[in-house]
């Protein structure tokens, strides 16, 4: 009888074993994640393009008279005025030249007078002592007078313009560079070599270089719809340095003529310079949004990118996570601009992703993130999911 019960109590263990083997497993609970629905965005259309400054302004000085360099009256690198005196040559011989074509002047009008006063008296006395021939002559003389008195005056106009030009002026607004010549030194009408040079540098101009093909793909665009036009083209400057300039450029002009070795065309952009913040000749890169395109934008928190490139995100589907591979084309506000992969109205799962496996069963939470990554509840409450972006998730813009 002991051994009957010994027995038994031995085998009752190992039958409950064998039973909760043979058990169904008990279903696991589903996880919570908190997802987004996907919606169209618009997205500016940017292009970066390499570039060059020019000035807005530049004039070469070049005396128009010949003389000795009397006076430099700037200083340079400081800004001039339109009509401030920059040279001032010997005028001397030019001040006698314009008085003795006033003394021309005086004695051609003399001359004029006198043979009005003559013809006046012939007219008079004609039939008298006076024939009709001398009147003739008389009338020829007034009309020779006249013109030696027009000579004259031309003369002396051109003598008043030659010592006018021995005081040498801005014609423009901008900076005059170090002068080439010295008080003392001669120089010649319209020398080859210049005195100075005065640069207008606010505003300043960018010209940057653009592939004919792909100005002529985003009027296609344009035409087509799927880019909308802009109120205006905007355009931002990168320095040197990497930082960015203050202040919109604004479209100065499009594309005329495409170059025949490099295929590219020039476009002109104009920026306000006020603190010379850029010099003739600097290299930049200058962004230029020529409107909007309709676009998925997916979180980059929200992604993972394999060691091969590949971009993956999670979807929300039929009660489970649904891994998909994503082809993006840039990114804009920490997002990527996603052509392939998600479609609008799916849901995104943006948190609980850390360790997320494809088909997990999950239960998703509608939430609302920014764009710095912060999950939020649509109760306003912060996230309890317990989760991180996916391993690998990036940040920044794709080049």
């Amino acid at each position: 009888m002991r051994v009957l019960v010994t027995a038994l109590a031995l085998t009752l263990p190992q039958a409950a074993l064998l039973h909760a083997q043979d058990a169904p497993p008990a279903a696991s609970a589903a996880r919570e994640v908190g997802v987004i629905t996907l919606e169209a965005s618009d997205v500016p259309y940017s292009v970066t393009l390499p570039g060059r400054s020019t000035a807005f302004e530049e004039v070469a000085i070049r005396p128009r008279v010949s003389g000795i360099i009397s006076e430099i009256l700037y200083e340079p690198g400081k800004n001039v005025k339109k009509g401030d005196l920059l040279f001032r040559i010997e005028g001397d011989t030019y001040q006698a030249d314009v008085d003795a074509a006033a003394a021309e002047v005086a004695g051609a009008e003399a001359a004029l007078r006198s043979a009005e006063t003559t013809l006046s008296r012939y007219q008079k006395l004609v039939g008298t002592g006076v024939t009709a021939a001398d009147v003739d002559t008389a009338e020829v003389d007034v009309m020779q007078a006249k013109a030696t008195l027009s000579a004259a005056q031309a003369a002396l106009e051109l003598a008043k313009f030659d010592l006018e030009r021995t005081e040498i002026t801005s014609p423009i607004d901008g900076i005059a560079v170090l002068p080439e010549v010295s008080v003392g030194d001669l120089v010649t009408a319209n020398q080859e070599d210049e005195l100075t040079t005065v640069t207008r540098i606010d505003p300043i101009y960018v010209d940057v270089q653009e592939s004919i093909t792909r100005v002529q793909q985003t009027r296609e665009r344009l035409d087509q719809g799927s880019l909308n036009r802009g109120e205006r083209i905007e355009a931002e400057l990168e320095l040197e340095n990497g930082s960015l300039f203050e202040g919109q450029g604004t479209f100065v002009s499009p594309p005329v003529s495409v170059s025949t070795t490099t295929g590219t065309s020039v476009i002109r952009l104009r920026f306000d310079n006020p603190r010379r913040g850029i010099l003739p000749g600097q290299f930049l890169r200058a962004k230029l949004t020529f409107g909007t395109t309709s676009s998925i934008l997916v979180p980059q928190g929200a992604t993972s990118r394999a060691s091969d490139g590949t971009l993956t995100a999670f979807v929300y589907a039929d009660g489970k996570a649904e891994k998909r591979t994503l082809s993006a084309q840039g990114s804009y506000n920490n997002a990527w601009i996603v052509t392939k992969g998600v479609e609008l109205g799916e849901q995104l799962i943006v948190d609980g992703l850390r360790n997320l496996q494809n088909g997990a069963t999950v239960s998703p939470i509608a939430v609302s993130i920014s764009e710095t990554g912060v999950v939020t509840r649509a109760d306003g409450t912060p996230d309890s999911f317990g989760g991180a972006p996916a391993a690998g998730a990036e940040s920044g813009n794709e080049g």
